[in-house]
């Protein structure tokens, strides 16, 4: 498979605080990862600096063999770790949104992906619960045929059922040859549908793994491992 994503010697500084301490990562197409670690471990960094929202302190991002900006945001879909629409805004209205920003967004998918979610195009966002909310967000970022699907905290602000709707939602709907990155500490949610774990702590990736080599290895669960590993922390 080709390398997708390539992060040579990244560091990121805020002040007097390392986030990401000469973090080496490759990532390739056709992937579902999850970005594991706890709060605070450096996850959201990574992922805006993937999207272009902040700029390493020093090392270097490639994405498609380029650097964040232009030519990847054409390839990168991002769910924030936020809602960031105007509440006066309908769900149609984002539709047209992004079919109007994005050349590849599929409206055909968007629409059956509001079907099967519950979403009432009619609706204000002013109006929707935080679960659907994020469904709403979900079903824009899915709805791109895009190569990289950066996806912050999908799950951690809805219930359990609504956590196993929205994990099947994305292994149904991103692109054959994509790659989806998964930031989240609910290992045990997410685990069924990965490929690939990559373990942050402190701002270094401790462990890069396939799940089936983890699970091969330790004889247990992805989880398992994870609680192992940061039982101080978690």
């Amino acid at each position: 498979m080709n390398e997708l994503v390539r992060c040579t010697n990244l560091c990121r500084n805020f002040e007097n605080v390392r986030a990401l301490d000469c973090v080496n990562l490759s990532l390739a197409s056709g992937r579902i990862v999850g970005l594991l670690g706890p709060n605070g471990s450096g996850k959201t960094t990574l992922i805006k600096i993937l999207n272009g929202l902040l700029q390493p302190t020093s090392g270097e991002v490639r994405i498609a063999g380029n650097a964040p900006g232009v030519e990847t945001k054409q390839i990168v879909s991002y769910l924030p770790d936020r809602g960031y629409f105007p509440a006066w805004m309908r769900v149609g209205d984002m539709i047209e949104l992004f079919a109007d920003f994005y050349a590849d967004f599929d409206r055909s998918k968007a629409d059956e992906m509001c079907r099967v979610l519950g979403l009432d195009k009619k609706l204000p966002i002013k109006t929707l619960s935080k679960g659907t909310r994020e469904k709403m967000q979900l079903m824009l970022v899915m709805s791109r045929a895009a190569k990289l699907y950066l996806l912050d905290e999908p799950i951690a602000g809805v219930d359990p059922a609504a956590r196993e709707f929205i994990l099947r939602t994305i292994l149904t709907n991103y692109s054959e040859d994509g790659t989806v990155l998964i930031s989240t500490h609910l290992i045990l949610d997410v685990e069924q549908v990965l490929d690939e774990a990559v373990f942050l702590r402190q701002g270094e990736v401790v462990l890069h793994e396939s799940v089936d080599s983890i699970r091969e290895r330790t004889g247990g669960s992805v989880d398992q491992l994870f609680r192992d590993m940061f039982r101080a922390q978690i």
